[in-house]
């Protein structure tokens, strides 16, 4: 009986925690405030952690490095979070190309190193 009662409490144990460490992914990548301004900033952004560097990162590209240009991209307003999915198509370089040109950057739809640099400080 013992055993049992032991089993039970480590399964249980083991769902808490799991469910936590999603709860916690969730709100580390999920949308931060859904009243910011279109094309404006929120006042606390979600945690991008999916990618930290400065490659160029171009359309029909999949990955951590397009996931993270999304996430920063969601967290400013030009891309629906629905659209970080990893895969760099149209809508994440109209994304991209808008927020070149109101960064004033060359509005090419590729995200190199100035772009990474608007990304992260604006």
């Amino acid at each position: 009986m013992k055993t049992n009662a032991l089993s039970r409490t480590v399964q249980r144990t083991a769902v808490l925690t799991a469910t936590a460490g999603l709860l916690t992914a969730g709100l580390l990548t999920g949308p931060a405030s859904a009243d910011a301004p279109a094309g404006g900033r929120a006042d606390t952004l979600a945690a991008c952690a999916y990618y930290n560097g400065n490659a160029l990162t171009v359309y029909g590209q999949r990955g951590d490095r397009v996931s993270q240009a999304q996430c920063l991209l969601a967290n400013r307003r030009y891309l629906p979070w629905g659209d970080v999915t990893g895969y760099f198509g149209p809508k994440t370089r109209a994304a991209v190309k808008k927020f070149q040109s109101r960064h004033h950057l060359t509005a090419d739809g590729k995200v190199g190193k100035k772009t990474w640099y608007a990304l992260y400080h604006a």
